[in-house]
């Protein structure tokens, strides 16, 4: 009985060896994104999401060595210009404003892994989860949250500077749908019905980063 317990024993360890979790971090450059809704002549809004750096970690469960799960962490501050105006709460008087926010993504990936050799390791995967985004008002001090839906698809290549050390290399293109304008800029109670209207927030960007490769092979 002791031998067969010993065998299931090491079969399991070899299993949980033959597993890999990985560390990801995560750095890059995202470029401007345009958002606008118009109503009418006196309500409508338009504005952009400044380029910028983003940067963000990422802990990945490998159950083979083609797939990967991660769960990932992403943050960004920036600013987004804005010209807008609300014919029901501002008369039509057109504003202008330079928002400051922060975008926070929280996201489940699943990612494909196509290895050619020791070194290289092409991969495509995609994501969904969570846009966490903050904007303050610089000129009233006003602030406000909103959560949305978000998702992403990427790919890239890892290289393998060392057995438990890459450098990752990807694009990748970040979306959370009736995340911009509305209420989340405006809403202070009176917008009329032009900006109660919401625009799809995408981010397009090239990062590079480390992965460190914890446990398997």
């Amino acid at each position: 009985m002791k031998k067969y317990l010993f065998i299931l024993l090491f079969l399991s360890s070899q299993a949980i060896l033959a597993q890999s979790i990985r560390f990801n971090t995560y750095a890059g450059y995202i470029f401007k994104n345009s958002f606008n809704s118009y109503y009418s002549s006196s309500s409508f809004y338009e504005g952009t999401v400044q380029d910028g750096f983003r940067w963000g970690l990422g802990i990945e469960y490998q159950p083979a060595p083609e797939l990967g799960v991660e769960i990932q962490y992403l943050r960004q501050n920036t600013n987004a210009p804005t010209r807008y105006a609300d014919g029901g709460f501002l008369g039509g008087d057109i504003q202008n404003t330079d928002f400051d926010l922060g975008l926070n993504w929280v996201m489940v990936n699943g990612n494909r892994y196509f290895p050619m050799n020791d070194v290289v390791e092409p991969f495509v995967g995609a994501g969904i989860g969570l846009g966490i985004f903050s904007i303050k008002n610089p000129d009233n001090g006003n602030s406000s949250t909103a959560t949305k839906l978000g998702w992403n698809v990427r790919g890239g290549s890892n290289f393998w500077l060392a057995e438990n050390v890459a450098l990752k290399l990807q694009a990748s293109l970040f979306s959370a749908v009736q995340s911009v304008g509305g209420g989340f800029y405006f809403g202070t109670g009176g917008s009329g019905a032009g900006l109660s209207t919401y625009s799809t927030l995408y981010q397009f960007g090239f990062e590079g980063g480390l992965v460190f490769r914890m446990a398997g092979k």
